[in-house]
């Protein structure tokens, strides 16, 4: 329940028991916004309804949202909880693969095996561009990717993933990398994921750490820009024509 004035609390889906929010938990506590931290793998249930939350986040882990573990598919069928309300809703990596395999759409590899592992060029499409200006590069840390599902527009592009943000309706937001990560994040990925860096397309991890010093400021940048898109302030929504 929320008895206190102010903004109900943004429910918070992480998939591994060290998982955080990070910056974008940071971003919505600034602007006033408590936070409900679910763990589905850990057994933490979902609501049946988000009455008394303003919104949900779902975030990335190392699985896959083709996996035929039961979380995986209840979480994916509970998107419905968020869409059928008209809560907003951000899927990032995991999270908005999962929304894409609720809309339809499809969730797999690249066709040549390439992964997305360090710091790459991101390019808004002309949707994109009309609501908030874009990083020029930005992380990624995935094997898979997505298809636009039907009924999405378009938001943002890479050379080797066409489809990295879109939005569904007014209130659903989806993105395939990273701006979440702190500082602290990130060194902890560089460790725990340095198995990965000899896929094909992967960047060293030195690389992943210099390229924050590099790029990351428009990427923070960005993500206040875009939180304020995804939950407007005052519960006031904003134009999205």
């Amino acid at each position: 329940m929320n008895d206190h004035a102010g903004p109900k609390p943004v429910l918070i889906v992480l998939h591994q028991e060290s998982s955080s929010p990070g910056r974008v938990g940071q971003v919505l506590r600034a602007r006033g916004f408590p936070l409900d931290i679910r763990k589905p793998p850990l057994g933490d249930p979902l609501p049946e309804t988000l009455a008394e939350h303003s919104g949900a986040v779902v975030f990335g882990g190392p699985m896959s949202a083709n996996d035929d573990a039961e979380y995986v598919r209840r979480e994916t069928d509970w998107l419905a909880v968020p869409l059928k309300e008209g809560k907003p809703l951000l899927g990032i990596c995991l999270g908005a693969q999962m929304l894409v395999n609720h809309l339809g759409g499809k969730v797999c590899g690249h066709p040549e095996g390439l992964v997305e592992i360090g710091w790459y060029p991101l390019e808004a499409t002309e949707e994109g561009r009309r609501l908030l200006p874009w990083p020029r590069m930005i992380y990624q840390f995935h094997r898979e990717g997505f298809s636009l599902p039907r009924g999405a527009v378009h938001l943002a592009r890479s050379a080797e993933y066409e489809n990295q943000a879109f939005r569904y309706g007014d209130n659903a937001w989806a993105v395939q990398f990273h701006a979440e990560l702190t500082q602290v994040m990130m060194q902890r990925w560089v460790v725990r994921g340095a198995h990965r860096f000899s896929l094909p397309g992967a960047q060293e991890g030195l690389r992943h750490l210099d390229g924050r010093y590099l790029y990351d400021r428009p990427v923070f940048e960005w993500l206040n820009s875009f939180i304020d898109l995804v939950f407007p302030s005052d519960g006031q929504m904003r134009s999205r024509s």
